[in-house]
């Protein structure tokens, strides 16, 4: 088992369905009352690419990236078109978009992180597979130079810093990223017969920890 630093083909991707999802326990009282315990601390993103196949070409290009993959065996990239960007997908990347971390004058490595936070309480999403070229970083709301002033590590997200950031700073960064996904099953049901009268299997993509 191992992870293939390879993004699945964008053009079918982008016509995909799919977002995350949780695991939460309801339990209804007999009083009507509910108690719910969330099962998961983090979210998991499940995605159906089916939708995204348009051609014969289309069909080719999944069971190629499919063999590829020894089916669920290798995990893969994953573009989210509703959410790939440390802000909205509509926004311009910047570098004091989201908060990573603060220095401590000693610690050189901070990992890339979304916050997501509207309302009272907020979820912190760790970015473990930022699209190489597109991730800035500040500190102390100072735009930093790439491998100068610090590196990142494209299959891990973790940020490294060439000196320490000095104590009390805020650390920022802004960034595109995948999802580290996988297939969801060994087998593909592909047929043009199928495909040609408007109906085609569902080709399940999974979330994975990394």
């Amino acid at each position: 088992m191992a992870f293939h630093e390879t993004r699945f083909p964008d053009d079918i991707s982008e016509g995909s369905t799919g977002g995350p999802e949780r695991r939460t326990d309801v339990i209804t009282l007999r009083s009507g009352f509910e108690q719910r315990n969330a099962v998961w601390a983090n979210s998991r993103r499940r995605y159906d690419a089916s939708l995204g196949i348009r051609d014969i070409n289309d069909l080719y290009a999944v069971i190629e990236f499919f063999e590829a993959r020894r089916g669920q065996l290798h995990g893969f990239r994953w573009k989210d078109w509703t959410d790939y960007k440390s802000g909205s997908p509509r926004s311009t990347v910047n570098f004091n978009d989201q908060i990573i971390g603060t220095g401590n004058g000693v610690a050189t490595q901070f990992q890339l992180t979304k916050t997501y936070s509207p309302g009272a309480d907020q979820w912190v999403r760790d970015i473990k597979k930022p699209v190489s070229g597109t991730v800035r970083v500040g500190v102390n709301s100072v735009e930093l130079t790439i491998v100068s002033q610090f590196n990142v590590d494209v299959t891990t997200g973790i940020i490294t810093f060439v000196t320490p950031p000095t104590s009390g700073h805020v650390i920022t960064a802004g960034f595109q990223f995948d999802v580290p996904v996988r297939f969801a099953s060994d087998a593909l049901s592909l047929s043009v017969d199928a495909f040609e009268a408007g109906s085609l299997p569902q080709i399940e993509i999974m979330e994975i920890r990394v």
